[in-house]
């Protein structure tokens, strides 16, 4: 296990990380509503995000410069929160009735900042945690940024009754310039157990050696093996996902029960999987984790299509519902531990910055394609569908699991 020191770090950042992207997706579009802009204008939210999917573009910027004397990660991190709590501090005072362009101009700046910190932090992790040490360190990591999401998301909104949305967006910089103060008291050195090479770090190394690098480590033998499971994990699983809430909702089930269970009991239910898969990822091989929770998540995927079949009660859809998000927060941890085993520690912001990046892009086309599915053949179909790729990708680590890592990844 890691020092708690470091996984409570770790967990701190990545709530901070997660805060921009939670009011994006929840609170923005209700505040927007309350303002009176219209559903069409609501739906073009999701191009602020797009940071989030750019971000490996200049990963190599963060690996490549840096303060050995401040700390290399330290030298992005604490400027970028600070940055942050700068841009919530004045979204506080933008109103977005007469001011949209400035205020979305704000929540952008918002995820650039998170987005590049998400950079940063994942290095420092690379570089401070050891091969038993994953499974806690990306637990922390997972958990901390759906903590995030629901602070910003769901307490602060729950909230602005008492406090206001200027008041939503002062608590956000608040709790974003308490963690860059915890951060500064952080003494960046690695600890004995990340202490695995000899090679030369990537503060020395110039942009154009960091790329090659990063393209020799997709080249060893399994590298195209390990960006094939990366991609192809979460399409079933997203599929699936995407349309459950709207399924439960034309089942006859209303809206406030469908959003305590996914929103509330679904975020517990989530955070108790991401715990046991950082247990798993902890106390097993991490391929045979990897292939154990792609297998279990079968399970509650293959339940959402026989659910879909009947009639069932409220406690099976319950059931059904939290053993999905159990078993995909599992999932989450032990994939993300796995990336992160293989990495190269010499650009290790870059390379997990790429390897996070195939994992958004790949289980994006299920999203995607899942409304085209449900009004052509029905949801059944669908939920079919999702759990024959589940099954399939489960099959596929047994087949496709890389044993070859780069020359400086954190050893078994």
């Amino acid at each position: 296990m890691p020092p708690a020191r470091t996984v409570a770090l770790l967990f701190v950042l990545y709530v901070c990380q997660g805060m921009p992207y939670g009011f994006q997706a929840t609170a923005l579009p209700i505040y927007l509503a309350v303002a009176g802009y219209s559903p069409t204008a609501i739906g073009f939210l999701g191009v602020l995000s797009l940071p989030w999917a750019a971000k490996a573009l200049w990963a190599p910027l963060v690996d490549r410069y840096g303060s050995p004397r401040f700390g290399r990660r330290k030298s992005w991190i604490v400027p970028l929160q600070l940055g942050l709590a700068l841009a919530c501090g004045a979204a506080a005072f933008v109103p977005a009735r007469e001011a949209l362009g400035v205020l979305l101009a704000l929540v952008l700046l918002m995820n650039l900042f998170a987005a590049t910190q998400d950079v940063a932090v994942d290095g420092l992790a690379v570089d401070l945690l050891g091969r038993r040490q994953l499974g806690a360190g990306n637990a922390a990591q997972v958990i901390g940024y759906r903590v995030g999401m629901l602070v910003s998301g769901g307490l602060l909104v729950a909230a602005t009754d008492t406090i206001g949305w200027s008041g939503l967006f002062l608590s956000m910089g608040a709790l974003v310039a308490l963690a860059a103060g915890f951060v500064l008291v952080h003494r960046e050195t690695p600890t004995p157990q990340a202490e695995t090479t000899t090679a030369p770090p990537a503060a020395r190394l110039r942009l154009r050696d960091i790329v090659a690098t990063l393209l020799a480590a997709i080249r060893l033998p399994g590298g195209v093996s390990l960006l094939v499971l990366i991609g192809t994990y979460k399409i079933g699983e997203s599929m699936s996902d995407a349309m459950w809430k709207l399924y439960l909702l034309r089942a006859g089930w209303s809206a406030p029960t469908v959003g305590l269970w996914m929103g509330t009991y679904g975020i517990i239910a989530a955070v108790a999987g991401s715990l046991a898969g950082g247990v798993l990822a902890t106390r097993a091989p991490l391929p045979r984790a990897l292939a154990l929770a792609a297998f279990l998540r079968v399970v509650p995927v293959t339940a959402q299509w026989l659910v879909s079949l009947g009639a069932p009660s409220a406690a099976v859809v319950l059931g059904v519902s939290l053993a999905e998000h159990v078993f995909g927060g599992a999932l989450t941890v032990v994939m993300f531990a796995f990336m992160m085993s293989r990495v190269d520690r010499r650009i290790g912001a870059t390379h997990f910055t790429l390897l996070a990046s195939v994992e958004i892009l790949g289980k994006s086309p299920g999203t995607w394609a899942s409304g085209f599915i449900v009004e052509s053949t029905g949801f059944s179909t669908l939920f079919a569908i999702g759990a024959l790729l589940s099954g399939a990708y489960a099959v596929l680590v047994l087949l496709l699991q890389p044993t070859q890592r780069a020359p400086s990844a954190i050893p078994s």
